[in-house]
């Protein structure tokens, strides 16, 4: 994992539609090139909001954001793209009759890979190419189904940053030890990952996190560090033990020394 850092969030804020309050407020992290950095919280907390502003589908009120140390605060989502930033909704975008080839090699650059790349990100996501080139993108798809057809879209642009808000959305079939292959695959491709997410197992697959909290970030860390603050924050034995598994006893006492430290303090 290279030590850069491919995205910077600095101090953003972001109003509600009637600009009565902030959506997000101050929010600021990091993201390093070729990592896979979480954003969990709970719903509500603004985490999709921001996935939105660093695409540049919502517009921050103040802050900036940086992408390999250019300022793309003002740039349009085109122009982000063409810089190498993905976003892959939460709902998959429905072009229904289009075959699964074409909805997948249509972000394809290289027009003599298409083949290769729409085969190749197929099978990242468990779908198999023999199968699925010639399906239609429809009714007939499951909702997993359609997920990960657009999972495989985004792998085969070959973007440099993926932001995927809520991943795990329609995807019932597949299971967790799943999702961490096909992140970990993305991954060794070269890309950079930023997971928007509600579920604190599926960002278990991250280097690093940032914990959102009412719009704020409570904290910037490592996985299991961010988890040991969210247990403080969203209650002990239902977070801890879904997230941390075999170090579920060591977070439970941890989190018991520091709150008996902030006591007596």
């Amino acid at each position: 994992m290279s030590s850069d850092v491919l995205l910077s969030v600095k101090d953003i804020s972001i109003l509600s539609e009637d600009r009565q309050c902030n959506i997000v407020d101050t929010i600021s992290f990091d993201v390093m090139e070729g990592s896979i950095h979480s954003i969990i919280g709970p719903n509500g907390a603004g985490k999709s909001t921001i996935g939105y502003a660093i695409m540049g589908i919502s517009h921050p009120c103040s802050g900036k954001i940086f992408f390999e140390g250019e300022n793309i605060s003002d740039l349009t989502i085109t122009e982000r793209a063409k810089r190498g930033i993905t976003l892959a909704w939460q709902t998959p975008a429905r072009f229904d009759g289009l075959s699964v080839y074409d909805y997948i090699g249509v972000g394809v650059k290289d027009k003599n890979l298409i083949e290769q790349r729409v085969a190749e990100a197929l099978e990242i996501v468990n779908l198999n190419p023999d199968i699925y080139l010639k399906r239609k993108v429809d009714a007939n798809l499951s909702g997993g189904e359609r997920k990960r057809i657009e999972l495989a879209s985004v792998i085969a642009m070959r973007p440099k940053l993926v932001i995927l808000d809520e991943a795990e959305a329609g995807m019932d079939l597949i299971v967790l030890e799943s999702f961490m292959d096909i992140f970990n695959k993305i991954k060794e491709l070269g890309m950079t990952i930023l997971i928007i997410t509600h579920r604190e197992d599926i960002g278990m697959v991250s280097d690093n996190s940032t914990l959102i909290w009412d719009g704020k970030v409570l904290a910037n860390g490592s996985f299991r560090d961010i988890m040991v603050l969210y247990c403080q924050k969203a209650g002990l034995k239902k977070i801890c033990s879904r997230t941390l598994f075999n170090q579920f006893d060591e977070c439970v006492d941890k989190i018991i020394e520091e709150e008996t430290r902030e006591n007596k303090i």
